[in-house]
């Protein structure tokens, strides 16, 4: 009976060894091990694609094949289990040179040793130089990969359609690629269903200029698309269901369309920026951009066949800090515009461009509430009167332009309160009265000759 309860007891004691040997294992497991390090085949991987990389400034002097990888500049492995999982070779100093003149920019060849980085999600090779090579065929196989970034780095040719095996991908930049770069259609972006972020600036997208919107469509996760000058040429009007309507940042700017403000912008409920300039829109601007009351940024700058009457409905995005009209062809008044927008519970507007149209009529003195204004730009339209005195109210303005209008009346001692104030123009007016030494009292940050 003895020997039954001790042989009792030794097994209990035996289980509960081996049920906390495997709790340690576990809980060991879950914090990662310090000394575990890379693994040798991802080392190797990275001594190759080293040796087949040009590194003027030896920016990755710390790879060397007795050292732990994932101490290496630029190497970020998982904690846990030794693999590595991002490269950050961004070149952070693309404009700077050393003393001997070398540049900072890695270059050369992408080895396919990559491969071999099974777990690799993030890879950044932006602000580099390879010199016009194509992108390698083989990052369509690096299928972990959630974040590419190849902007400013020179990449050239066509971009392989085997990117658009990276089904995981959130993030894509490729923006200003080598400007010797054929042009490019975009039938890859459909297998990119999870892309939250695409800019492709300064790609050559004309063979996809009859059938972008339908590839971006296909994207209903995206929050940011950046396509200027992309020789699109082709803005339809029309699009008969909004996939990709979470976005928040659309730029478009630079692209030659050549058509009206296309409706389906307005079903973007949650757009934030949106960037139309240096296009050739024709017609007036929709009143229906009042529904997009999280803009922050309205850029329909040099398109100069925009016109018609200005909307006061503007004055109702409440969210707006930059407002951009330059260079068009709208005319009326500002007055609703601005009793808009200074009836803001909390204005936010800080930069006002509506320089070189035919707006004209006063200032409303309601110009004076919009207490976040940093820039304002009136010049080249007809704007007539004076400077309202609750202009003394924008404590924040540091650039005011009113050069070349049709100013008659006077300028208040009130601008003298503008301490901050850096630039001032408002040449080319007829005003009257007397400038005193108030008008520029308190003008301590002026630092570009006053244009009278």
């Amino acid at each position: 009976m003895a020997n039954n309860k001790a042989c009792i007891q030794l097994l209990s004691i035996i289980l509960l060894s081996g049920f906390l040997y495997l709790e340690t294992v576990r809980l060991s497991s879950c914090q990662g091990d310090p000394n575990l390090g890379c693994r040798q085949i991802e080392k190797e991987a990275l001594i190759e694609f080293k040796k087949s990389l040009t590194d003027p400034s030896d920016r990755l002097s710390s790879w060397v094949i007795g050292g732990d990888c994932c101490n290496w500049s630029g190497v970020v492995c998982n904690n846990r289990t030794g693999h590595v999982v991002k490269l950050k070779l961004r070149n952070l100093i693309p404009d700077s040179f050393d003393a001997d003149g070398t540049t900072h920019r890695l270059g050369g060849k992408i080895n396919s040793s990559l491969l071999d980085l099974k777990y690799l999600n993030y890879l950044d090779l932006s602000s580099n130089n390879f010199g016009g090579s194509e992108i390698p065929k083989f990052f369509g196989s690096l299928e972990k990969l959630r974040y590419l970034n190849l902007s400013g780095a020179s990449f050239g040719g066509t971009i392989p359609p085997l990117i658009g095996n990276l089904s995981n991908l959130r993030y894509l930049d490729l923006n200003t690629y080598s400007d010797k770069s054929p042009e490019n259609d975009l039938q890859w972006l459909s297998g990119l269903s999870s892309l939250k972020h695409l800019n492709l600036r300064r790609v050559d997208l004309s063979k996809a200029a009859d059938h972008w919107l339908q590839a971006v469509n296909m994207l209903p996760s995206l929050l940011e698309l950046h396509l200027p000058i992309c020789a699109l040429s082709k803005l339809p009007l029309s699009l008969p269901f909004v996939n990709f309507s979470s976005l928040l940042v659309l730029d478009l700017s630079n692209n030659g369309f050549d058509s009206s403000i296309p409706p389906w912008l307005f079903n973007l409920h949650k757009l934030q920026h949106l960037d139309l300039n240096s296009n050739n829109l024709r017609g007036t601007i929709p009143d229906a951009f009042a529904n997009l009351t999280s803009l922050e940024k309205l850029d329909l700058s040099q398109n100069y066949n925009i016109g018609g009457r200005l909307s006061g409905n503007l004055g109702n995005l409440c969210n707006l800090r930059i407002l951009s009209l330059s260079q068009n062809n709208i005319s009326g008044e500002i007055t609703e515009l601005i009793d808009g927008l200074s009836s803001c519970n909390d204005s936010r507007l800080e930069s006002m461009d509506l320089g070189y149209n035919k707006l004209g009529g006063f200032l409303p003195d309601s110009l004076g509430h919009l207490k976040s204004l940093k820039y304002l730009q009136l010049w080249e339209n007809s704007f007539v009167g004076s400077i309202p005195n609750s202009i003394g109210n924008l404590s924040s303005l540091t650039e005011f332009y009113l050069s070349n209008n049709k100013f008659n009346g006077t300028i208040p001692e009130s601008l003298g309160q503008l301490s901050t104030l850096a630039a001032l123009a408002f040449s080319g007016n007829s005003w009257t009265g007397v400038i005193t030494e108030a008008h520029f009292s308190n003008l301590i940050s002026l630092t570009d000759p006053v244009n009278c």
